[in-house]
């Protein structure tokens, strides 16, 4: 084939050539595989919050603990770790919360004391960055229908239904909220729905923590020589967890509400994974305060389709100018960096307080390159192989790949900056 005119030519030919977008170099390859370690130890956390929340907390019109997770949801084991997994990723770890994890939320940064004042200290997991991805795909809503069925079954008489049953089975022997759900039935819908996206989430994060977490003890033991090795390893992973079940359950008084069936069919890949990726990498929504939504100031995009706030798109430097770089995820994978990544920043930072810059920078890296590892997968999943020796194949693979380097010609998206390593 003749070589691509496209402006990111040159990444268009590595991903046909089964790479990824960022750079193959071993420094590279350094940042992402320890930025994926440490987000997989708060990860670990989100997940089993967000079912917890969406799970048990559901309505409550005060839940002032809901970031207290009980000692159930830290013991609920993975359905991807562990030796009763459903399909074991992580090789080596346990079912239930990682150690890590655990020692941080019985000292954090200050010494022992009861998990109340470390929360009032705010010494411990911003849980706040997670409820924020949730809200993006709750806001971001209609994301590739049809083949995403999860938010057109949200707005069913079927699951109004269902939803009707669990508020009222909630507030049961409870007037005062029963009587505002009668005059306000559609307020209380809009909450269930947004408790069915933290059951979305959490459901796709229980998979990613494991399979970070698997990625770190590779790379440790020599196993990933190429940023391809690590872009593969996810494909691999997201098709075997595509057809996991994405549901909402609520349990009130020891009885389960189902709020969405498994029996729906919702996947993981379809439902869950496509959507976060869209939501959450690419447009999530500019801080208040960065941007006006005034409608006549015209500073954000009319159609949410071109929001384009999300990490991808994140200058990390002056926080608000592009996108926005995810500070309180940026704070808690600080305190699990490996130590591998510590020296590094210590060589190349300008000081500790830059340490933060430089995380959010490598973070940057290792998400482009989950993005391109699900660019690949839905190559696989809807076009031709990358060996294909129909030219017309090919063909459709370049225009498929061109399509999606269009969306990073905004002078917003950092794609260029990594290119170099530079970019720090």
């Amino acid at each position: 084939m003749p070589p691509s005119q496209h402006e990111f030519a040159e990444i268009i030919h590595r991903l046909e050539g089964g790479g990824a977008m960022l750079p193959d170099t071993p420094e590279n390859l350094m940042q992402i595989i320890g930025l994926y370690k440490a987000y997989a130890v708060p990860m670990d956390f989100y997940w089993r919050d967000l079912l917890y929340i969406g799970e048990r907390v559901f309505l409550d019109p005060f839940p002032f603990f809901k970031y207290f997770i009980p000692q159930e949801y830290l013991d609920l084991p993975n359905h991807y770790a562990g030796d009763n997994a459903d399909y074991r990723v992580w090789q080596k770890g346990a079912a239930s919360a990682h150690p890590e994890l655990l020692a941080f939320m019985d000292k954090g940064e200050t010494t022992k004391m009861h998990r109340l004042f470390h929360h009032w200290l705010h010494d411990r997991v911003n849980m706040e960055f997670a409820e924020e991805c949730m809200r993006a795909m709750l806001w971001h809503r209609k994301m590739y229908v049809p083949v995403n069925q999860f938010d057109p079954y949200l707005d069913s008489d079927e699951y109004k239904a269902n939803a009707d049953r669990a508020i009222k089975a909630y507030f049961q022997g409870n007037p005062v909220m029963l009587a505002l759900y009668k005059a306000f039935p559609d307020l209380f819908l809009e909450q269930c729905r947004q408790m069915s996206y933290y059951a979305n989430l959490g459901l796709f994060w229980e998979v990613m923590a494991p399979v970070f977490f698997e990625m770190s003890d590779i790379y440790d033991a020599g196993g990933f020589k190429q940023v391809r090795d690590a872009m593969d390893f996810l494909v691999n992973a997201i098709f075997i967890a595509a057809g996991r079940p994405i549901y909402h359950h609520v349990y009130i008084r020891g009885e389960c509400y189902e709020i969405i069936p498994k029996s729906k069919g919702f996947m993981w890949l379809y439902e869950a994974a496509l959507p976060y990726v869209e939501a959450v990498f690419y447009r999530t929504s500019p801080f208040r305060g960065t941007k006006s939504y005034n409608a006549q100031a015209g500073q954000v995009p009319d159609n949410q389709a071109d929001f384009h706030y999300g990490i991808l798109y994140a200058d990390v430097f002056p926080v608000g100018t592009a996108g926005i770089p995810p500070t309180l995820l940026m704070q808690d994978m600080l305190h699990f960096l490996p130590p591998y990544l510590v020296e590094y920043y210590q060589q190349h930072c300008r000081g500790k307080d830059d340490m933060l810059i430089q995380l959010g920078i490598s973070f940057q890296r290792s998400m482009y390159t989950v993005t391109s590892a699900v660019i690949q997968a839905l190559r696989v999943a809807l076009l031709y192989p990358l060996d294909d020796p129909n030219p017309q194949h090919l063909m459709a693979n370049r225009r498929f790949f061109e399509a999606q380097m269009d969306r990073f010609k905004r002078p917003e998206a950092r794609l260029r900056d990594i290119q170099s390593q530079d970019y720090r």
